[in-house]
Order: structure tokens, then C-alpha cells, then sequence
């Protein structure tokens, strides 16, 4: 996947290991999608040149998805988040996720003030190639 990287402005951080992997998925109760967890391996989180995380580190992924799954103070306002991993936003609060039951390679973001759901890209690796793009910059998937 470092391919995706080649000439874009991007701060890439030391891989996830094994160890840390298999911890994540035992808290979540679930594997970590394929491509998520090779992207995984290969860095602890991407940020773009304007500092948003836009694949955050595992431990963060963990942290919000466990958040969003538990409910507390949620269900009142949103539709429920079970079916989704979030794993990067743009900055401004809409989240980024791959749907997960059942699992598909595609990412959606969540519009924190709508609760819509909207298809952005096929694949983990579409959505890198449209996130880091030269011209990407706030709400690029519009």
C-alpha cells in the first residue's frame, strides 16, 4: 500500500504489530477488515498535509468505535453504528468508515450533524488516493 504514499504530502507512522492487532480485534470483538489491517501494518495512522487524520492510529480506532458501539447517549440521536468501523474524519467532526455487517470494501462517511451516511469510495485504497489528492481539502468527497 506504500504506493498509495508516492509523491503526496502525508506523515505516516511506525506499523501496528502483531500483538497489538490481535489485542484490537479482542476489544472489538471483531476482525479488522482486510485492507484496513494491511494498511495497518504497514503504518499506525495517515496524516494528511493539512494535519487530519484521515486513517487514525489503532488505538484511537479501537477507542471510537467501542464509543459509537456502546451507545451511551447516542441512540436517542443517531441511527445505530453496530454495522460500521470508523477508522479516520476529516476534522470537522463527519467520520469515515468501512461497513463491516456485512463487511464490504466500501467507505462511507457519517455527517455528525445529519446522521446521513453517504458512499465516498470503492475501497480503502480509493479513498487514500482521494483524501491525500493535491487538490483535497475539506469536504473533498462532495
Amino acid at each position: 500500500m506504500r504506493e498509495i504514499f508516492a509523491g503526496v504530502s502525508a506523515e505516516c507512522s511506525a506499523p501496528v504489530d502483531a500483538a497489538a492487532s490481535r489485542e484490537a480485534e479482542r476489544r472489538l470483538g471483531r476482525a479488522v477488515p482486510a485492507r484496513l489491517g494491511a494498511l495497518l501494518r504497514e503504518t499506525d495512522g495517515v496524516v494528511d498535509a493539512y494535519g487530519t487524520e484521515i486513517v487514525w492510529p489503532l488505538a484511537r480506532i479501537v477507542g471510537q468505535n467501542l464509543l459509537f458501539w456502546s451507545g451511551e447517549g447516542l441512540r436517542e440521536s443517531y441511527m445505530p453504528f453496530d454495522s460500521l468501523l470508523f477508522f479516520g474524519d476529516n476534522g470537522g467532526g463527519d467520520q469515515f468508515a468501512l461497513v463491516v455487517a456485512p463487511e464490504r470494501d466500501d467507505v462511507f462517511v457519517w455527517d455528525h450533524e445529519t446522521d446521513s451516511r453517504v458512499w465516498v469510495a470503492g475501497s480503502i485504497d480509493a479513498y487514500l488516493r482521494r483524501a491525500l489528492a493535491e487538490d483535497a481539502a475539506g469536504d473533498w468527497w462532495r
